[in-house]
């Protein structure tokens, strides 16, 4: 049996008629650049989020960074972020001219530690950017505070977390004053190349945000700030539209995978050797991956490799160490959470089509590998 680490020809057999007959519409119709597909998109994420409002961008590094400069962060400020996160979560700080901070994470969810940041904030801090990791909500409701009581504002990386909900019922992305998302092809809500989103509901920001996205112009010629094009298509936007439609029904796939993947391990004793993500019940993780942590995971990743079993290491090298950022003055040591996530974190198959033999066999695999290793 092989088991590939997503498989997105399957999802496309599905739904392909509905798809087909989406992209025929706008291929009749002949406008391509912020018609009315990319519009009515917007209605809907912002709808599907709780938002007042979404503005439809070219990726979700893009959603990133136009959330910066909307809020006029550049030389000068400084941003506190992960480092246990995508480049462009820190990237996009970096390029709009502030600093990055880094905040060490909370080895449970991967995701930025709320106790640690208080100690970072100084006169120069603009923002503080959590991300959603893997589809699970940061711990939201202390940075909220925090960030109220400094006056800064909370822009939230969403883009693995579509439809991820909070323990107070508050969906990704409209928990800070700003949420970015992507539709880059692997994510829960992908399209057909880069797209990406940014909510608010903060209707000023929004307007600022329509104009940056479109050379900062709100009216044909007349540019009132300095922006880019940065703009979502109609033909990413059409059959994005088309698959928001199952994203629930997906979502609810992944989670039942998730659980049964839960059930498995711990069914073979392998719990013990492997430390699974955590299934919170008073929270919606919609889990874009599924991480568990173990021992000896680069062996483990070429035994995998051997079986013809998909996966994925997120992240082999926390951001603070990598070379673009080495002039923020970081070494080994600093933040030792990320550091060893980043030794043990391994991404299995989680896909909504991914069938129960497939995951028998992943789980058969991590047990012949424990196995053979404790004999």
């Amino acid at each position: 049996m092989r088991v590939p680490f997503f498989d997105l020809k399957v999802q496309y057999a599905a739904i392909k008629s509905e798809i087909r007959r989406a992209i025929d519409e706008v291929c009749d119709n002949q406008q391509f650049i912020l018609g009315p597909q990319v519009h009515r998109l917007e209605d809907e994420i912002a709808r599907y989020c709780g938002a007042r409002c979404a503005v439809g961008v070219s990726s979700g590094t893009d959603a990133l960074l136009l959330a910066l400069m909307a809020l006029g962060i550049g030389s000068g400020d400084e941003v506190i972020t992960t480092p246990y996160t995508f480049i462009a979560t820190a990237g996009s700080i970096a390029r709009s001219g502030a600093r990055p901070v880094f905040v060490d994470i909370d080895p449970a969810r991967f995701t930025i530690d709320p106790k640690l940041i208080a100690d970072r904030i100084t006169e120069r801090t603009r923002a503080i950017l959590p991300v959603h990791l893997f589809g699970r909500c940061a711990e939201m409701e202390p940075i909220r505070t925090l960030a109220a009581q400094h006056q800064i504002a909370v822009i939230e990386d969403a883009a693995q977390a579509i439809g991820a909900e909070d323990e107070f019922g508050r969906m990704a992305g409209c928990i800070g004053l700003l949420g970015c998302f992507s539709f880059y092809p692997t994510k829960n809500l992908g399209g057909f190349g880069d797209g990406g989103m940014v909510t608010t509901n903060d209707s000023s920001l929004a307007s600022t945000l329509f104009a940056l996205r479109n050379h900062g112009a709100s009216t044909k010629y007349l540019h009132s700030l300095l922006g880019g094009n940065f703009r979502l298509d109609e033909l990413q936007a059409v059959l994005l539209a088309v698959k928001l439609q199952h994203l629930d029904q997906w979502t609810k796939q992944r989670i039942i995978n998730a659980e049964r993947y839960d059930a498995l391990f711990r069914e073979r004793g392998l719990e013990c050797r492997i430390r699974l993500p955590e299934l919170p019940r008073n929270e919606r993780h919609v889990f874009n991956q599924y991480v568990v942590r173990v021992s000896r995971r680069d062996e483990l990743s070429r035994f995998l490799e051997s079986r013809g079993i998909g996966h994925d290491i997120y992240y082999p090298r926390p951001l603070h160490l990598q070379v673009c950022f080495e002039y923020l003055g970081y070494k080994e040591g600093d933040m030792p959470v990320s550091e060893r996530a980043a030794k043990e974190a391994l991404a299995l198959p989680i896909y909504p089509e991914l069938t129960q033999p497939m995951q028998e066999y992943v789980v058969d695999a991590l047990q012949t590998f424990y196995g053979e290793r404790s004999s």
